[in-house]
């Protein structure tokens, strides 16, 4: 079966969406204002920042039940999550307190803080070969390098106003990173953290996610309620290069976005409208959307083999 799992800032939920359906089959009470969600390499639980709360709660995905809650001092707005290729570390992101927390996912036990010394340390993205962390600082208009094998941090490289979205491109040579400030798009290569494009794109713009395959890099913008869709290797006379061949409409502060495992289609959290855009990925439309609960933000993606 097919879930999205939807977090729903201002109630203080999950929506469990069934796919076949489309119907929200259960909501689940979570500490205060859910803003980020990742389940687990084996599907088995989902990890939740609620960053007004400054808790993270851990939920069952057979039972669809918060089974555990995680506090710390220097929990101060937790928000970006991401994880190791083998899912044994999990990486969080604490804004205010401007540190990266690492969890043991066995037992969901912190085993390193790290403090970045940059303001505003909100995201996080993991590197194609998981080797690295990128973690885009807000207030410092910069990326922090961390090395994962080490668990020390390596270096800062700067961007442009604002990065909030970040993402690594599954070939692992391009970190692409939205600044929300200036309303930009930027292509960073790995190798030397160097510029190789920039791109005008919608305003505000605040997250980044590829398709499987690496095609496509989707950036929802958050003030022009609408979606820039970068076709990361677009040719045009001779000429190879990332470029906005589509911004579509969604609804009203589109936030969280996800692909399906396949890449077929996307799912764009609209804030203000308390719902979901489907994207069809082969038609670069928007074909339907799904109501959720107020202010759906947090996205994530669940396939699980019980019937």
């Amino acid at each position: 079966m097919e879930f999205l799992l939807v977090l729903n800032k201002d109630e203080d939920t999950v929506s469990i969406v069934c796919m076949q359906t489309k119907a929200t089959i259960k909501k689940v009470e979570t500490d205060y204002n859910p803003h980020e969600i990742i389940v687990s390499k084996d599907g088995k639980k989902t990890y939740i920042t609620c960053s007004q709360g400054n808790k993270m709660n851990i939920m069952n995905n057979e039972t669809f039940e918060i089974e555990k809650r995680m506090e710390h001092l220097d929990f101060q707005f937790p928000h970006g999550l991401g994880l190791s290729n083998d899912g044994r570390k999990l990486y969080m992101a604490s804004t205010f307190s401007e540190k990266v927390f690492i969890f043991d996912t066995d037992s969901d036990e912190i085993t390193k803080v790290l403090s970045t010394g940059q303001k505003h340390s909100h995201m996080v993205a993991v590197s194609a070969d998981g080797k690295k962390l990128y973690i885009p600082n807000i207030g410092s208009h910069t990326i922090t390098v961390i090395d994962t094998q080490n668990e020390e941090i390596l270096t800062h490289f700067p961007v442009g106003k604002g990065p909030e979205g970040v993402a690594v491109h599954p070939d692992g040579k391009s970190i692409y990173v939205a600044n929300q400030e200036d309303d930009t798009l930027y292509v960073m290569d790995t190798e030397n953290y160097e510029m190789k494009y920039k791109r005008r794109i919608g305003h505000v713009p605040i997250r980044i996610v590829f398709s499987p395959d690496g095609k496509y890099a989707l950036i929802p913008n958050r003030e022009s309620g609408d979606l820039s869709i970068i076709e990361t290797a677009h040719e045009l006379k001779g000429n190879v290069r990332p470029w906005e061949v589509k911004r579509i409409r969604v609804g009203v502060w589109p936030g969280g976005t996800v692909f399906n495992e396949e890449g077929t289609f996307a799912y764009v959290a609209n804030n203000k409208t308390n719902d979901i855009s489907i994207i069809d990925m082969n038609l670069l439309e928007e074909v339907e959307k799904i109501n959720v609960g107020i202010h759906p933000d947090g996205i994530a993606y669940l396939k699980t083999y019980q019937e």
